[in-house]
């Protein structure tokens, strides 16, 4: 079997690679793409892909936006963290997904369902215009988990259990309240974007806290703020006084 990964995250993408081949060694990954539009590129060229997995989320927007600039005809499993929405949507429009992190045993099962299949079976217009719709009406969803590295393996780390995210050296790492340091694709603004306002809060360039992980905060000079957060961070967490009103009245929610 020959199948396409539309993917961003790299360790994602990795992880789905070794269960295929683990699950079966004759499945051949053709190419791994990151975005709508090199996911675009390569469905409108001719290749031998049977089966594609695609994440929802892009770099470059909803996975969906491919359905509009390109015809495929070959099925779709879509690969998600945001289950918030994706259950009520996949299951009324009929479609095939599985969460992240991903489980073998699903994995396994999606790809018996496809081997069951005598026909080739694309995704509809309609059934990406249900998606769309279900999508936009309901309220955004957070991730909820990063999948990361740790020594020779890959673990689900839960949002929740995020105390903070900093950068450290040009890294962002993401400090459990157990205070195990793990590191995370991406740039912090986009971490920002995809978390829960409510949860996190962006103090300055290099912070990103938990409300949970709060300890106090004190008065610092010309009007600025300190925070403490546990587990306790060996770096000063500043708050600027343009952002201090903010801040508070985030803490005070």
């Amino acid at each position: 079997m020959k199948v396409v990964i539309v993917e961003d995250e790299l360790a994602a993408s990795d992880n789905l690679t070794y269960i295929l081949n683990t699950l079966d060694p004759g499945i051949e990954v053709l190419k791994v793409v990151d975005s709508v539009k090199a996911a675009v590129n390569f469905f409108s060229k001719p290749n031998e892909a049977e089966l594609a997995f695609m994440d929802i989320h892009l770099a470059d927007g909803l996975s969906f936006e491919i359905f509009d600039q390109v015809t495929i005809t070959i099925p779709i499993v879509f690969t998600t963290a945001y289950d918030q929405y994706t259950l009520k949507a996949f299951k009324v429009n009929s479609i095939d997904y599985l969460l992240k992190p991903i489980d073998e045993e699903e994995l396994s099962e999606a790809l018996e369902q496809f081997e069951l299949q005598t026909n080739e079976k694309g995704i509809s217009d309609q059934q990406v215009k249900g998606l769309l719709n279900l999508i936009n009406t309901n309220s955004k969803s957070y991730k909820t988990t990063y999948l990361v590295n740790q020594r020779d393996q890959m673990i689900p780390l839960k949002t929740e259990n995020i105390a903070y995210f900093h950068i450290d050296t040009g890294i962002v790492k993401a400090v459990t309240r157990e205070n195990q340091s793990y590191n995370i694709e991406g740039k912090l603004e986009d971490i920002e974007d995809a978390l829960n306002p409510s949860e996190f809060h962006r103090v300055n360039r290099q912070f990103i806290l938990n409300r949970n992980a709060i300890v106090n905060i004190k008065q610092y000079f010309n009007g600025k703020l300190i925070a403490s957060v546990q587990p306790a961070c060996e770096e000063r967490i500043v708050i600027s006084k343009a952002k201090a009103s903010e801040f508070k009245n985030w803490l005070n929610s």
